[in-house]
């Protein structure tokens, strides 16, 4: 019974819904999800996927098509690269299928970067905040910005997984397979959107066989990059160190939640900004742990991508001659124009491929086979401890003598 009366006096989380109950139930139900709501994401993801309309199942004769292909762009990669791989069948699936399998894929990162954006620290955390403390703290005994509070404690999972979701959506309609984010996962699969590949042909009149194997030539490099384990781990460490290292700043957050004008002409207008605006529903603000470790995931993804690159540029010129190089003219050009998914992988998960990334990765590369060839740039990245550091990036000789000894 001691134990019970002692319990009582522990305050009541702030609920702006408490005097009323139909609210306060729907409350409850965002409160108890988790830091990330999954069924919002599965349905954002599958609807910005789909675009709201059904997909037909991939043509049996596509499927075929990939896999005739598939053994004829194998053989040049391991001829190009030295290494002697045996390339699974292609899976062609559709774009909802994608944007469902990514979300399971990566689940583990969405969870870190979850957790850390709801560690009590940002909006909700200015609740338990002593003004003392901080002057801008003084916001968080105005009654609007609690009640503010309350609603990001509650809202906070549903909103990041619609997030999530909606990021995954969007990707899912412009990917051709599961390499256009150097992001690890699974590896025993080469996986193709077909639609999304024949669709990028016709819109740039390039024919389709040609299309076909320029992407398959990018995923089977892939394949080949997220075969070395050292270079799957090291990456996998950065990216899932940098989604769980969100350490939100209360101060800054009350000086947005401050500058909130609630007493305008439409304060509704004035709240719906407030919450379209990630650091202030998230919490999302960079912590100096992850402004440290940028430097060293910009260099292992530059290098990721500069490898990739050029390794494509030289099997695809065998594959589909002359035609390759407007394919990866294309291609790169749609990759280094921002998009608000890709604001938002870069936000958020720290992945920047955008045209300095490509430009610094193609030129530690070229530095690379300059000095010592094609044939010991792939040999040299097969050896443990071969990702960059930001100093190899720019200075690729002393990457040569640290990995080569």
């Amino acid at each position: 019974m001691a134990d019970d009366a002692a319990g009582s006096d522990q305050p009541e989380p702030f609920n702006p819904f408490s005097a009323f109950p139909m609210f306060g139930d729907i409350a409850k139900a965002l409160q108890g999800q988790g830091p990330l709501n999954w069924d919002a994401a599965r349905q954002f993801a599958l609807l910005g996927a789909s675009q709201g309309q059904s997909e037909p199942n991939v043509d049996p004769t596509v499927r075929i098509a990939y896999a005739d292909l598939a053994r004829i762009a194998g053989m040049h990669i391991n001829d190009v690269t030295g290494a002697d791989l045996e390339f699974p069948e292609p899976r062609v699936i559709t774009r909802s299928q994608w944007a469902h399998e990514t979300l399971d894929a990566y689940r583990p990162l969405f969870t870190d970067l979850a957790t850390s954006l709801g560690q009590g620290t940002g909006v909700t955390g200015l609740l338990d905040a002593d003004p003392a403390d901080d002057p801008a703290l003084d916001a968080a005994a105005d009654p609007m910005f609690q009640m503010l509070a309350g609603l990001s404690q509650m809202m906070a999972p549903a909103m990041l997984g619609m997030s999530v979701g909606s990021m995954v959506g969007a990707l899912a309609q412009r990917v051709f397979g599961l390499h256009d984010l150097p992001i690890p996962r699974d590896h025993s699969e080469v996986v193709l959107v077909g639609s999304t590949i024949d669709q990028f042909a016709a819109d740039w009149s390039i024919p389709l066989d040609q299309m076909r194997l320029w992407v398959l030539a990018h995923e089977l490099v892939g394949y080949r990059v997220f075969a070395l384990d050292h270079v799957v781990a090291d990456l996998r460490n950065l990216v899932r160190s940098y989604a769980g290292g969100f350490r939100p700043d209360p101060s800054a957050i009350a000086d947005k939640l401050g500058a909130l004008d609630a007493g305008g002409d439409n304060p509704f207008e004035a709240v719906q900004q407030a919450f379209g605006d990630p650091e202030v529903l998230l919490g999302a603000v960079r912590s100096p742990e992850q402004e440290a470790l940028q430097p060293r995931l910009d260099a292992a993804v530059a290098a990721v991508v500069g490898y990739t690159d050029w390794m494509v540029d030289a099997v695809a010129v065998r594959l589909v001659g002359g035609e390759a190089l407007t394919i990866a003219e294309a291609v790169r050009r749609r990759r280094v124009e921002s998009s608000s998914e890709d604001v938002f992988v870069e936000r958020l998960l720290g992945i920047r491929v955008g045209e300095d990334q490509v430009r610094r990765g193609k030129a530690f590369v070229q530095g690379v086979v300059d000095r010592v060839g094609e044939a010991e740039l792939n040999r040299l990245i097969e050896l443990p401890g071969s990702v960059p550091t930001p100093a190899d990036l720019e200075a690729p000789g002393l990457w040569i003598a640290r990995v080569g000894g």
